[in-house]
């Protein structure tokens, strides 16, 4: 039947469009009346059997579904711009019901009506090929029916707009699902128009669900492009549909997301919620899309967390309701300590202006801030467990801790302009900005120590936050310079941003205090001053922790601020030149020295440090000299090459030539640094000259120190060095000792040993080997009196493997080492571990030395230098670095 009614309904039009020029308009109704007549004919019969028309409706749409596919698959062209054909799709009903809304309009006279056939004519549209047209996608006989019976009621003349655009939108909507399949990714967002216009004005809540489901899902996996596409469109759309809609039909699908297995939809909600808010009732903001946010903000992937941080930050300031602050600091607290540096850098540039702007808590984020930083370093383990010894105030920092107390820090010094700001704005003595500038003037610090008033906002800084971090310094070991170099800029910091004055009269005297110095504190109200004289250390263990810990901080961030400059090195030559230095224990000497290496890893301060240097390395006191020669060897690594060749070794080359042999062999172990650190030629060169000169002196002590010095340089140093040392072993073992001093011989064998051993675990050339290495070897060999066990042992080895020896061998002396009955391969049979071969093939013979000479060194493995440490001493061999491993 429906077949029938579409074929009578293209033949009428036809015949209508073939003749309604020539026609009068009243020979063309009386044509409409006869169609109307006919279609309530079918409209009639399609009523009484409805079974017929569904049975042959789901017969064509089967037949056009399985056409449509073979047109996808073989026609690519076709399916490259599906959107420009449904945007025909769409043009062609607007234009129909525009066409059939002029056509019922009869008070506007026969020429208009004969305009709009003519349109009609040139685009062979038809009003029944739209009722055919509408009633193909749909197999069901009832839409089918409902779509029907309007187009014939517009035919009568009483057609209603409203409802066309309706229909439009419900064919759009029923289109819109089948079509994005089929479109390349790439070309997906040319949809949005369309899903966006089927969104805002279909009526069914139901199919809107599905078409925003659409819209968040169009892209399997959208780049940032297509995310901001998307998110554009999102923002458009609830403009146009109000909070209501906006909060039941979007927010739900983001919520949906949250969980999505792919980051890209995850980073789409995150990205979505901060532009989102400003389209929801206040109500909503901080309940359902701050919910959205801190679920995103617990995501595995960092770009999610991220956006999170920054989403947060946009939706804060559309929340006129605080009562969510403290959960909120809370989520930038666990931003903030985030493990990712991108989630840090966007919390901290973004989200913490943000926090602050609208919760107005400033003190309460400090007082939270520096208890986070304080206990996340006294939850970590003691770095030694004998209690009373200074380790035991130690902390060992995991990776997690230590990066949570420098980010923390990092927020510490970017909130040091708002407490400054607030420090200004709070002050309640007389004070002028214009006149006195931004920082805190001698007048006004005079005022505050009258203690008249009370300034909470200006002491938290000396009286809450440098405490503090005094006390944070005294759980910090030796090895973390970064966390005391974060530390030290934000008290640089401090300095610049509060001004010379606060420098002078309120920040020095706080850590001078704080290591055991007297202090002038005239510029501290009474109330005050009773706490800051409560950080001089009392006892011993607390003399030496403000030592090793709290006076690096004094030195590289109070003293070092540049209007201090000639305080630090008076400072300076107080601990080194004054009595202090001659005072001190050996144990205060190297922790002052190790005070002064962590000012030396700043660059800028070397010049005034070598320039204290030399001073004492002219000194005609003995102990001062050694102290420099110490120090000298303390701060080599900070240094770069000119400045080792300009300042370091002509330093050291005077402490060598001098007449005390305790100085001269305090500047050995100086030179041992500096052959360690740098390769320069010229460097090596100039230690190869002095070491000749400390052997020449032929002293025993002179031998050893020398030694053990250049052991130190050995995996580290170059080629030449190693040789040298090599050669010069040779020649010390080869010059016979007196055979009563026992002792003497036993220190000078183990120094060569220990020599021999770090020497052997680098790569020697075949040359060095035979004419040094193994003399060397036999000559230690020949003094078994002097000799460790376990250094023989190593020796043996050595000697067997540098001259072509086999695993026979080596076990042979690793079953002696082991104290079994026999070698292993005696325990085990003559076919080792695994027994006898049964193979045919003969057995391998040993490489043999084709002449007299000694062989070529075979190839080192890891057993043998594994067998010479003695299974202890492993860990003294150290591997080379890859640049310098390279064979003669």
């Amino acid at each position: 039947m429906h077949i029938e009614v579409s074929h009578l309904g293209q033949n009428l039009v036809a015949s209508n469009v073939d003749h309604v020029q020539s026609l009068s308009l009243e020979k063309y109704k009386e044509d409409i009346n006869l169609l109307q007549k006919e279609l309530e004919s079918l409209k009639a019969k399609n009523r009484i059997a409805p079974g017929s028309i569904n049975s042959i409706n789901s017969e064509k749409e089967s037949a056009q579904t399985e056409e449509k596919v073979v047109e996808i698959l073989e026609d690519k062209s076709i399916i490259s711009h599906p959107v420009d054909a449904a945007s025909e799709v769409v043009d062609n009903l607007v234009y129909q019901v525009q066409a059939t809304q002029t056509f019922d309009d009869n008070t506007d006279g026969s020429e208009k009506v004969s305009q709009e056939l003519s349109i009609n004519s040139s685009n062979d549209i038809s009003i029944y090929e739209n009722v055919e047209n509408v009633s193909k996608p749909n197999g069901d006989s009832q839409s089918e029916e409902s779509r029907l019976l309007p187009k014939s009621d517009n035919l009568s003349g009483e057609a209603n707009p409203e409802k066309m655009g309706l229909e439009t939108i419900q064919i759009l909507a029923d289109a819109l699902p089948k079509i994005v399949p089929y479109v390349l990714i790439n070309h997906r967002e040319e949809l949005l128009p369309l899903i966006m216009c089927a969104i805002e004005r279909h009526p069914d809540s139901t199919t809107r669900d599905s078409l925003t489901h659409t819209l968040f899902n169009l892209i399997k996996r959208p780049d940032e492009q297509q995310r901001r596409i998307i998110m554009d469109a999102c923002v458009s759309l609830a403009k146009n549909v109000g909070e209501m809609r906006t909060e039941t039909e979007l927010l739900p699908q983001c919520w949906e997301q949250i969980n999505h297995m792919y980051e890209e939809r995850r980073l789409l909600v995150a990205q979505s919620c901060g532009e989102l808010a400003e389209f929801v009732r206040p109500e909503i903001r901080d309940s359902l899309i701050l919910s959205i946010v801190q679920q995103l903000i617990e995501d595995s992937a960092t770009v999610v967390r991220e956006a999170a941080a920054q989403n947060l930050a946009l939706l804060l300031p559309r929340c006129p309701n605080v009562e969510k602050y403290f959960k909120v600091e809370e989520l930038m607290f666990q931003l903030i300590c985030d493990p990712s540096g991108v989630v840090v850098e966007a919390t901290l540039k973004e989200l913490v202006p943000a926090v602050i702007n609208w919760g107005n808590k400033l003190d309460h984020i400090l007082r939270v801030l520096l208890s986070h930083i304080l206990s996340s370093a006294q939850l970590c383990p003691p770095l030694s467990g004998v209690e009373g010894s200074m380790e035991s105030h130690l902390r060992v920092l995991g990776e997690r801790e230590r990066w949570s107390v420098d980010v923390l820090l990092r927020l510490l010094t970017e909130l040091l302009p708002c407490v400054h700001q607030k420090a200004l704005e709070t002050c309640p003595l007389s004070y002028d900005p214009e006149t006195s500038g931004t920082t805190f003037s001698t007048s006004l610090l005079e005022l505050y120590a009258g203690g008249r008033v009370e300034w909470p906002a200006f002491e938290w800084m000396h009286v809450d936050c440098f405490p503090d971090l005094i006390q944070l310094a005294c759980l910090l070991p030796q090895k973390e310079d970064s966390l005391r170099n974060r530390t030290t800029k934000f008290l640089l910091a401090v300095s610049e941003q509060f001004g010379d004055s606060y420098l002078t009269h309120i920040m020095l005297p706080v850590f001078l205090v704080a290591v055991g110095d007297d202090a002038d504190l005239t510029f501290f109200p009474s109330r005050v001053q009773s706490r800051i004289k409560g950080l001089r250390p009392r006892t011993a263990m607390a003399e030496k922790l403000a030592t090793t810990c709290v006076l690096p901080l004094l030195l590289a961030g109070v003293l070092a601020s540049p209007p201090n400059h000639e305080k630090l090195a008076d400072y300076l030559r107080k601990l080194l030149i004054g009595g202090s230095m001659e005072e001190s224990t050996p144990t205060k000497r190297n922790e002052i020295f190790n005070a002064i290496r962590f000012l030396c890893t700043f660059e800028e301060h070397h010049g005034m440090v070598f320039n204290i240097l030399w001073e004492m390395v002219v000194s005609s006191n003995i102990n001062m000299k050694i102290s420099a020669a110490n120090l000298l060897k303390v701060i080599v690594p900070y240094i770069d090459a000119k400045v080792a060749s300009t300042h370091i070794l002509p330093a050291l080359i005077t402490l060598g030539s001098d007449q005390n042999l305790n100085v001269k062999y305090a500047s050995i172990d100086a030179f041992g640094a500096v052959a360690q650190h740098f390769k320069n030629d010229m460097i090596v060169d100039k230690i190869r000259v002095q070491m000749d000169a400390f052997l020449e002196d032929g002293s025993h002590e002179a031998t050893i120190a020398v030694v053990r010095a250049m052991v130190v340089a050995v995996p580290h140093t170059t080629e030449k060095l190693r040789d040298y040392l090599l050669s010069k072993i040779f020649q010390l073992s080869s010059t016979p000792t007196s055979a009563s001093d026992v002792l003497r011989r036993r220190e000078k064998a183990n120094a060569f040993c220990e020599a021999i051993r770090a020497l052997d675990a680098t790569d020697l050339p075949a040359t060095s080997v035979r004419d040094f290495l193994l003399p060397a070897v036999q000559n230690l060999l020949k003094d078994t009196d002097a000799l460790d066990p376990a250094h023989k042992e190593a020796l043996e080895i050595i000697m067997k493997e540098r001259s072509g020896g086999t695993f026979e061998t080596i076990s042979k002396v690793m079953g002696a080492h082991l104290g079994l009955a026999s070698s292993v391969s005696s325990f085990f049979g003559e076919g080792g571990l695994l027994g006898k071969k049964e193979s045919t093939e003969p057995p391998q013979e040993p490489p043999k030395s084709p002449n007299p000479l000694p062989p070529l060194p075979v190839e080192d493995t890891r057993f043998g230098r594994i067998m010479r440490g003695n299974f202890t001493d492993m860990l003294r061999v150290k591997v080379k670095s890859q640049e310098e491993t390279q064979n003669p």
